[in-house]
């Protein structure tokens, strides 16, 4: 697998340049933004590490989703991603984090739709939180990959604004 190495660059430069670090909790990606991440340059300087959360009872587990609301929505929410990034950032006590759960294989638990939530948090809070919607027919690695390359697009648009404002 070959993500945008620009992007990767990017990001790695303005996570040590900003001495600040990152973990990730990940279930739909199946571990492609670990991957990423340990891809980048210096990765030790800010990566902490990630889990791999694929279904709910790890998610409740490690990453303390309230097992009620999981089992509502197949594990699968704006909510529920929000609350994987922050206690992932808890859990390796970083200053960023990345979540993301979704659906990379139409199923009924997603009306037969592929989509994925993803959340950032930055020092305790949720800073960006949006829905991902793809075309029914995309293949699951393909979906994955998508995932993976535009939230980390969108992680880096992040960065810019909190380093246009320190």
């Amino acid at each position: 697998m070959e993500f945008q190495q620009n992007l990767l660059n990017y990001i790695s430069e303005a996570l040590i340049t900003t001495n600040e670090s990152i973990s990730i909790a990940e279930s739909v990606t199946s571990g492609l933004f670990q991957l990423a991440f340990s891809q980048m340059p210096n990765a030790a300087l800010f990566y902490k590490g990630g889990i791999t959360a694929y279904t709910l009872e790890p998610k409740t587990k490690l990453l303390n989703v309230d097992f009620e609301e999981g089992s509502t929505c197949d594990s699968v929410s704006e909510q529920i991603a929000e609350t994987m990034a922050l206690n992932v950032a808890k859990l390796f006590e970083t200053d960023w984090s990345i979540a993301v759960t979704g659906y990379a294989n139409p199923s009924r638990n997603s009306t037969y739709k592929i989509f994925s939530y993803y959340s950032f948090a930055y020092k305790g809070e949720i800073i960006l939180s949006k829905k991902l919607e793809l075309h029914p027919k995309t293949q699951a690695l393909g979906a994955q990959q998508y995932y993976t390359e535009f939230i980390l697009g969108c992680f880096k648009s992040e960065i810019n604004k909190i380093l246009i404002l320190k």
